[in-house]
């Protein structure tokens, strides 16, 4: 029976013991008499010493075949070594090639983007993009066990839809058999259904929009977080949102560090986030905005420079709240006190990131719920199933969506959403 491999991560525990391993060279440099190999099995890395006159002849010809990206499983002593970013090292007492790569694309130079994202199926192995999908792995995680842990229940909505309560301009078309359906960007109206079965509810899944975007904060395939929450108010969902991103930063501090480390992250702006957040009105947005140089009039929605202004000027997300009804969507429920305005917030990132989080109060009054679908022209016989539910036990609830790329952006403090999902669809990108 061959010998159980041992991971880069689990090296810690054997210390003094000699181990196998199956990994990947990710470069080699050799001074004549001596070769290190840089090894990773995507767990890790760490770095492989063969010495000349500590092996055999076969085996140090072997290290000299390896290329980067060639295959191999390498047995050797672990000991601690403190100038090693993983504190171990490797003493290479043998090599076994499964494969020597050939003529890798990407080589250790600097390439352009399109190049980058064309090979996308090699460019994970790099460390700054492994670091990367293993935070949002581990964002999640902490996403699933926030809700797993406050009451909710995860219930998954259909991705194939009749139609959109948004319209369907923005929205992927395709045939059901003989009717027309629509794949989803947004599971809210069916978790509005659950949250009435089952009190607080969310899901987290694939969404799609057919937007004509590429700015660095759009992807055309993202995920959503959507929870709804039955007898809950504006108020009770904002304290809840908080508190959920903070629980998934501090979740990302804690078990990611080798990998914020990598990514260069300044990890004292990720420490100050902390619940409560700030909190300004839409009107008090408009006041900070005119006085800083910007001309925003009343009732219009604000952009990405707008949102980067108002978040420079706090250290942690900042909720706008209570905007007019005019440019929110129809089922947002108004301000019993100001009609005009809605029960909502925006919660914006930090440090240029933009909207992370959009949620609101519900309209829960049937008769005001079939007078936004007048106003807004909205398809009865489509949606009577929806207006059933302020028919039969309506109750005052409350939802939010968070996107996972953008969050996944924010907290590796990456320029551009392309790199926070394994293959990004973008508007001109669907390979590979």
């Amino acid at each position: 029976m061959s010998e159980a491999l041992v991971t880069i991560r689990e090296v810690s525990g054997h210390v003094g013991r000699s181990v196998r391993i199956g990994a990947w060279v990710q470069r080699k440099r050799s001074s004549g008499k001596i070769a290190f190999l840089q090894l990773r099995d995507g767990t890790g890395f760490i770095q492989g010493v063969v010495a000349k006159n500590e092996v055999s002849e076969d085996i140090w010809d072997n290290a000299g075949k390896l290329t980067q990206e060639s295959s191999l499983y390498v047995t050797g002593t672990v000991k601690e070594e403190p100038r090693s970013p993983s504190g171990f090292e490797l003493v290479v007492e043998g090599i076994e090639i499964i494969q020597v790569t050939q003529e890798y694309p990407i080589t250790p130079k600097e390439h352009g983007v399109d190049f980058l994202m064309d090979h996308r199926h090699l460019w994970l192995r790099s460390p700054k993009q492994r670091a990367v999908l293993t935070i949002r792995a581990e964002i999640k995680r902490a996403v699933n066990e926030y809700f797993d842990t406050n009451g909710f229940t995860q219930v998954d909505p259909p991705i194939l839809t009749p139609t959109s309560a948004e319209g369907t301009t923005n929205l992927f078309h395709t045939k059901y058999f003989d009717e027309d359906a629509y794949l989803t960007q947004s599971g809210q109206l069916y978790m509005e259904a659950a949250a009435m079965a089952l009190g607080k509810v969310y899901s987290f899944g694939p969404t799609f929009r057919a937007e004509k975007s590429k700015t660095r904060r759009h992807l055309i395939e993202f995920w959503m977080i959507e929870p709804e929450m039955a007898f809950v108010d504006l108020e009770q969902s904002l304290r809840i949102q908080e508190s959920f991103v903070a629980h998934v930063v501090a979740s990302v501090l804690k078990n990611c560090r080798p990998e914020l480390d990598t990514l260069g992250r300044d990890v004292s702006k990720l420490e100050a986030i902390q619940a409560p957040f700030p909190r300004i009105t839409y009107d008090e947005a408009i006041d900070f905005l005119n006085n800083n140089g910007f001309e925003v009039p009343w009732g219009e929605d604000f952009g990405a420079p707008h949102e980067t202004a108002i978040a420079e000027a706090y250290d942690r997300p900042v909720f706008i709240t209570h905007y007019p009804a005019s440019i929110k969507s129809f089922y947002m429920k108004p301000d019993p006190n100001r009609p005009e305005v809605v029960l909502c917030a925006d919660m914006i990132a930090p440090e240029g990131y933009g909207e992370i989080i959009g949620g609101s109060q519900r309209i829960d009054d049937p008769e005001l719920m079939a007078q936004r679908f007048e106003e807004h022209k909205l398809p009865l016989e489509a949606y009577q199933w929806y207006m059933d539910l302020r028919k039969y036990g309506t109750v005052p609830h409350s939802g939010f969506g968070l996107g996972l790329e953008r969050t996944v952006a924010w907290i590796c403090g990456l320029e551009h959403v392309r790199e926070t999902i394994a293959f990004p669809r973008t508007l001109y990108r669907l390979y590979p």
